[in-house]
């Protein structure tokens, strides 16, 4: 008995040798760097650094204050502001997905046609919504409430609310330094203030890329990355040019871009994206062109007064924000794709092909720039077919 005793003990031995072997073999095989040309270091350090110094917006006059954000943060809680009972723009933009609500497409007081836009970063955008149909956050956030589609409220509603709530007024009278004003019109654009406020407080963490993109610039070691993101981050920033459009450290460029997805407007007629939203931002009494803007010199309006002689073809719609992408789906701007691999599909610059193990390490890197595992998703969202 003794003698079997130690002989197993041997095998044991031999075999938890065998296993740390073989930890350390996929431990080095992940650790393992590739090999990023000059080129491809120039166009990856582009793609941060990580976060973004804060700005305030000129153009809302409360823009980065505290009292202004917790106002801000309780109004995007509150289902008073809504004309539908129990709506309220946490509804449609839930914060543990992410801020968006996992549906192909929004619903408010009516179904919509597209697909809901995350808010963290929102922020960084010089043009709101898939359309560009706003040219500021707030002016963003005044647009559900007044759609009969989303919120179906007025500025009497909204008014109403405010004047009605002891709390809500202390909180805007902290906010703005003001009582509250007479003109139903001028408190709901300082709702919509207050709302852009705190959405502007909502910015993605540093991510796993993050800290590979900062080793990287610096030279130094970029060991706990994985290959397969690597070689995924190699592709977009190369061979499927998707660095071209999902530009900059917040992965957008901002601007519109022909979609291969066609989708149908609110009556059945072709979506017309920015088309049809730029048609919406020049006839808006919002817009930054405006009497409610707060920049008095107009400055931020420069863009605004650009956009009027744009002449667009149809079907354009702005590049998203690449950040969380694990979490947000599902994608495409009518949230027709649900899977991230089939989403890669028809975005190859110049009509690049990528081959099934290309989309699979592109995938890899894309789950780097947010949460690789959210819990509300189920991982054959993410599975190349």
């Amino acid at each position: 008995m003794p003698k079997r005793r130690t002989v197993s003990h041997h095998r044991v031995a031999k075999s938890l040798a065998l296993a740390l072997l073989l930890l350390l073999a996929v431990g080095s095989a992940a650790a393992q760097s590739v090999k990023f040309a000059a080129d491809e270091r120039e166009r990856v350090a582009t793609l941060g650094p990580w976060p973004p110094p804060a700005k305030v917006d000129p153009s809302n006059r409360v823009s980065g204050q505290p009292a202004a954000i917790a106002l801000g943060e309780r109004l995007f809680s509150t289902a008073s502001l809504s004309g539908v009972g129990g709506l309220r723009c946490a509804s449609c933009h839930e914060q543990w997905r992410g801020f968006v609500d996992g549906r192909t497409t929004g619903r408010g007081a009516e179904p919509g046609t597209r697909n809901t836009l995350p808010l963290r970063n929102v922020a960084l955008q010089r043009w709101f919504g898939w359309d560009g149909a706003n040219d500021s956050l707030w002016a963003q956030s005044v647009r559900p409430m007044l759609d009969p589609r989303e919120m179906k409220s007025s500025p009497a509603r909204v008014a109403a609310l405010m004047r009605g709530d002891a709390d809500l007024a202390a909180r805007y009278a902290k906010a703005f330094g003001a009582p509250l004003p007479a003109d139903d019109e001028a408190l709901l654009v300082d709702v919509g203030k207050a709302l852009a406020a705190y959405q502007e407080t909502l910015v993605s963490a540093r991510t796993p890329f993050d800290e590979f993109r900062d080793a990287l610039a610096r030279g130094t070691e970029t060991g706990g990355y994985s290959t397969a993101a690597q070689r995924g981050l190699r592709v977009f920033v190369g061979k499927g040019q998707c660095v071209a459009c999902h530009a900059g450290p917040n992965f957008s460029d901002g601007a519109f871009h022909h979609s291969l997805v066609a989708s149908r407007g609110p009556e059945g007629e072709p979506d017309t994206g920015r088309q049809r939203g730029l048609q919406s931002l020049l006839a808006s009494r919002f817009n930054l062109l405006g009497r409610y803007n707060d920049d008095v010199a107009r400055a931020t309006a420069v863009h605004t007064r650009e956009a009027a002689s744009e002449t667009l073809a149809t079907g354009l719609f702005r590049t998203p924000s690449l950040r969380e992408v694990a979490a947000t789906g599902p994608y495409m701007h009518d949230g027709s794709v649900e899977n991230l691999c089939d989403a890669l599909k028809p975005h190859a610059e110049g009509g690049v092909e990528l081959s099934r193990s290309e989309r699979v390490d592109v995938v890899a890197f894309l789950r780097t720039l947010g949460e690789a595992r959210p819990p509300h998703v189920d991982e054959r969202v993410f599975l190349c077919r």
